[in-house]
């Protein structure tokens, strides 16, 4: 699984023109499943993100975690995380997983964030052509992948 957490004044997403998810202070997180994930990857995957200490604290120092400063989560799937772009110019997509495999985790994932953070989090639609707009704070945006995890 890789995540791209990204910190944020406020981030939405949009479907079909109306709003489906959408934070104030918080993570945006894009999502990427690839065949080999498993509930373990979730489970881990999850504690780094609510564990993720990068907000302000009253020295400027990144040190406070998202229940510190009491923020949300708007957790999107983005299987594009897994392209190949070793030949050419048009990007393989065969690292992500199938919807048959991607869907359950990216809905275990819903649950063991909202578990993991003590509140439901926001999400997209798996699937859906999505808009999304974020106000990025900092900016911090930071890259976490599952299979690299030394």
């Amino acid at each position: 699984m890789i995540a791209v957490i990204q910190r944020v004044s406020e981030a939405s997403v949009t479907i079909n023109g109306a709003v489906k998810g959408q934070i104030k202070t918080g993570f945006l997180v894009l999502l990427g499943v690839t065949h080999t994930d498993t509930d373990e990857d979730v489970t881990w995957l999850s504690k780094k993100i609510v564990g993720m200490r990068v907000f302000n604290d009253a020295d400027e120092k990144m040190n406070l975690d998202l229940a510190a400063v009491g923020g949300s989560i708007l957790l999107i799937s983005q299987f594009t995380l897994h392209a190949s772009t070793k030949k050419g110019n048009r990007p393989g997509f065969t690292e992500a997983a199938r919807p048959e495999t991607a869907i359950p985790l990216y809905e275990r994932m819903i649950t063991q964030l909202t578990t993991d953070l003590g509140q439901p989090i926001q999400t997209g639609e798996f699937g859906a052509d999505m808009k999304v707009s974020l106000l990025n704070d900092g900016p911090v945006t930071i890259v976490i992948d599952t299979k690299n995890r030394q």
